[in-house]
């Protein structure tokens, strides 16, 4: 199983578990993954699985965002001569994994990595996984890419060689399939729609003392950052708090700083909805690696929304989350653009209604009405309603929250997603005659 990317987003969860389940379902998992830093340490990262970790240099990394200060650069900005270094270096990594006496190779992602794979291992059949970012890229180029990424046609040809080199491709959503038609040119037989799945057995909503809680996260023990500070610069006193160390309902985000997550549009939306609430709320932000935003920062949307009782808690890894979850009352992911909305199943089980929006993957995991509030992209104004409404009425918030946690784990167990993937290696080492890979 390969993942060109140093522990950071979800696709490197995806991976974790996915190796640690799949050995009930009879698949032996070796893992190559990229490594940076002490903040993306693939080995920290996935310990006790099997590990092949590529020690990366900037140079060599690739991303399929475009961030200023970011130590990966957009991929489409890459020449041809930093792509061929980036194969050689994957194809080195996989030999030293025996990847050519492998079953199966499943690469998450389109990346150097599946060109790689087909120098090195090219009888082996692949089944390739999408989480959307590589989507995200295709479209903008697909729309006119930027002048800085002077290498983009070449990088989307690339990608839809890879992707039609697999045997099976594995897409979070039914909502990607007529995407990946339309930008890779994979015909719809060969792609099979497998949630990520989650570890009901973490997340399973115990309850935790609030107070504490988020005593701990935001004085004692701060991580919660401002542009140019690192992870603590951002503090609070206890008299600050004081909201959350009452009996108030707490809204939730969690996940990174990037654009498409739309967090100063949610800030907004919660300085409009506190104009309206009889009850007061709180709303706790978690996550955004330390220096690592685009847009505009929270504490900027903080200040110039007037919103109050807003909190950043900084970011957490997962195994870190459930308590911090168990301490809330609702999660929110305005995000515009999500692919899945793992957070949002992950809430879900610890018993949180989810407020999302009514597009791509939380439009399939949110139950508008029964689990959660769906609502429109980028409207500021129903989001406040939605917000308005969960912290209003408990009785319909605990319901909801009550709904989405049978939902999900009926749903989205880790064990159940990882038979499907397994079923999924069998179906492509079936399809794969030899030397079809190459």
């Amino acid at each position: 199983m390969g993942v060109a990317f140093f522990p950071r987003g979800g696709s490197a969860q995806v991976v974790r578990g996915l190796a640690g389940a799949l050995p009930r379902h009879g698949w032996d998992v070796t893992i190559v993954a990229g490594s940076y830093g002490e903040a993306g340490d693939a080995h920290r990262f996935y310990a006790g699985l099997d590990l092949r970790a590529h020690e990366q240099e900037p140079a060599l990394m690739g991303s399929y965002e475009d961030r200023p200060g970011a130590p990966d650069r957009v991929f489409a900005a890459l020449d041809d001569a930093t792509y061929e270094r980036q194969v050689a270096a994957w194809a080195d990594v996989l030999r030293d994994a025996g990847a050519a006496d492998a079953d199966v190779l499943h690469l998450h992602h389109l990346t150097p990595l599946h060109e790689a794979a087909a120098r090195v291992a090219p009888d082996v059949p692949v089944v390739g996984h999408l989480h959307g970012t590589e989507l995200l890229m295709l479209e903008r180029i697909a729309d006119g890419a930027p002048p800085s990424w002077r290498h983009a046609d070449r990088w989307a040809q690339r990608m839809r060689t890879w992707a039609q080199r697999c045997h099976r491709t594995i897409l979070l959503s039914e909502s990607q399939r007529p995407r990946v038609e339309r930008l890779l040119g994979l015909a719809p037989d060969r792609c099979v729609a497998i949630p990520n799945g989650i570890d009901l057995d973490r997340f399973d909503g115990a309850p935790v003392d609030r107070a504490a809680t988020w005593r701990r996260a935001l004085v004692e023990a701060p991580r919660g950052w401002r542009p140019g500070g690192a992870a603590g610069s951002v503090a609070y006193a206890e008299a600050d708090i004081a909201p959350l160390l009452g009996d108030v309902p707490v809204l939730l985000y969690v996940g990174r700083y990037t654009e498409v997550k739309r967090i100063p549009l949610l800030i907004r939306a919660f300085a409009r909805a506190q104009r309206r609430c009889a009850q007061r709320a709180a709303l706790v932000i978690v996550g955004g690696h330390p220096g690592e935003w685009e847009g505009e920062h929270p504490l900027e949307a903080i200040a110039a929304s007037g919103a109050r009782d807003v909190f950043l808690a900084g970011w957490y890894e997962q195994a870190e989350l459930p308590p911090l979850l168990a301490a809330g009352d609702a999660i929110v992911l305005p995000s515009v653009r999500e692919q899945f909305g793992q957070v949002l199943v992950e809430g879900m089980a610890c018993g949180l209604p989810a407020i999302a929006v009514n597009a791509m993957g939380p439009a399939e995991i949110v139950r508008d009405g029964e689990t959660g509030w769906l609502v429109p992209p980028d409207d500021e104004a129903a989001l406040a309603d939605a917000l308005v409404a969960v912290v209003e009425d408990a009785a319909e918030r605990r319901r909801r929250g009550a709904a989405a946690r049978a939902d999900v784990r009926a749903r989205y167990g880790r064990d159940a997603v990882a038979g499907a993937v397994a079923a999924t290696y069998a179906a492509a080492a079936a399809a794969a005659p030899a030397g079809a890979a190459g």
